[in-house]
């Protein structure tokens, strides 16, 4: 009894650390509550790694008309909420494909940046075909960048043949200007310009230049 009326040193450096009521069943279950609130905070909290996606981006600065190559692009992690639509998710699906536009280096590469239908929608509408043309005038080719209005004028043969030029397309919409060649094949004046027009203009300007010249006038 003197022993229990005269606590240790020890006994009473215990009772501090541990004090009574940590012993009592509601402090137990107060405890449990605890853990079993934190243990669900961390279960329903987000996956910091959920919100970002893996997009095909440039690797360097790249040319229009470029053919990409597996060294031109490469993977990059992005935050979900910054990465644009249509962009593309495989290194596989890019490669071998045609820019349509100059791209900087670390720039997402989405489906409109790349020849094939949806540039042809994205810029001259729902039905819109894709066309190239042999200009009668080479030199213009080096005037022309992607994103230009321009409209599709058929050449005279010669120059007194004025009366006989006509416009048989507008508003086409330049999506690429292919880059020029060197060395021999720069000889054989082969550049094209490609332009977005609606399916029936497309057509009739497709077929127009097969069998006559055509040139460009730009908005």
């Amino acid at each position: 009894m003197a022993a229990s009326l005269n606590p240790t040193p020890l006994h009473r450096l215990a009772r501090v650390l541990r004090p009574d009521w940590t012993r009592t069943v509601a402090a137990r279950r107060v405890l449990a509550g605890a853990l079993v609130f934190l243990a669900a905070a961390a279960a329903w909290r987000d996956d910091p790694r959920a919100d970002r996606v893996e997009v095909v981006v440039a690797n360097r600065d790249l040319s229009p008309g470029a053919e990409l190559t597996a060294e031109d692009v490469r993977l990059e992690t992005l935050s979900a909420t910054t990465v644009p639509d249509g962009a593309q998710r495989s290194v596989d699906t890019v490669v071998g494909s045609t820019l349509a536009g100059p791209a900087r280096r670390g720039e997402t590469l989405t489906d409109v940046r790349l020849l094939g239908p949806r540039l042809a929608e994205s810029a001259a509408g729902p039905d819109a075909r894709i066309v190239a043309l042999p200009l009668a005038d080479a030199a213009l080719l080096d005037l022309l960048r992607p994103g230009d209005i321009v409209d599709v004028v058929s050449a005279p043969a010669s120059a007194d043949a004025e009366s006989q030029a006509r416009v048989m397309a507008t508003d086409a919409v330049v999506v690429l200007v292919s880059a020029k060649a060197t060395g021999i094949a720069a000889q054989g004046g082969n550049r094209v310009v490609l332009v977005a027009l609606p399916a029936a203009a497309a057509k009739t300007v497709a077929g127009a230049a097969l069998v006559q010249a055509v040139t460009l006038t730009l908005h």
